[in-house]
């Protein structure tokens, strides 16, 4: 039996029940749909008590190792700057190689140049050529074809690779 891709789903929306039952859902959704199995952090820390002294340090370390072992990072990029701990948890993605896809479908620039829409960092983790192919605009882009992600997902996994 083949196994779909890990996906991890970097995103600020899970700290609004609107944004959880709206947006997050939604993009879950489509995510599943286009075949990889999402890591959504918010759904994974989800059991523990912030009322616990250490569950700040829990959640940060559940969501390092979830980075790690995932097979690749979807980032929502919304805001201006976007989110500090989807910077965070692209920043350690891109650095350990892993396959990176970004989301943003807020109109606004926050940019350092005319050639990206934001930040120059952000886009180190995605090709110099053909970048365009990892950036996504609305959810129903997530299962386009004509884009990165659904060609990565289309490509089993290497047995052992997270």
């Amino acid at each position: 039996m083949a196994t779909r891709r890990t996906l991890y789903l970097a995103n600020p929306y899970g700290f609004s029940a609107q944004q959880r039952e709206g947006p997050l859902a939604a993009l879950v959704r489509a995510l599943e749909q286009a075949g990889a199995e999402v890591w959504e952090p918010f759904a994974r820390t989800g059991a523990l008590d912030p009322a616990a002294a250490d569950w700040a340090y829990r959640v940060g370390q559940a969501d390092l190792r979830d980075v790690r072992e995932a097979d690749g990072i979807f980032a929502v990029v919304n805001g201006c700057p976007p989110d500090e701990g989807v910077m965070v948890e692209l920043g350690m993605a891109i650095a350990w190689g892993k396959p990176t896809f970004l989301f943003r479908d807020d109109f606004r620039r926050s940019a350092d140049t005319e050639r990206y829409p934001l930040n120059l960092m952000l886009f180190t983790g995605l090709p110099a050529e053909g970048w365009e192919a990892y950036w996504y605009t609305s959810v129903e882009e997530v299962a386009s074809p004509d884009k990165a992600l659904a060609r990565w997902l289309a490509t089993p996994p290497a047995s052992g690779s997270s």
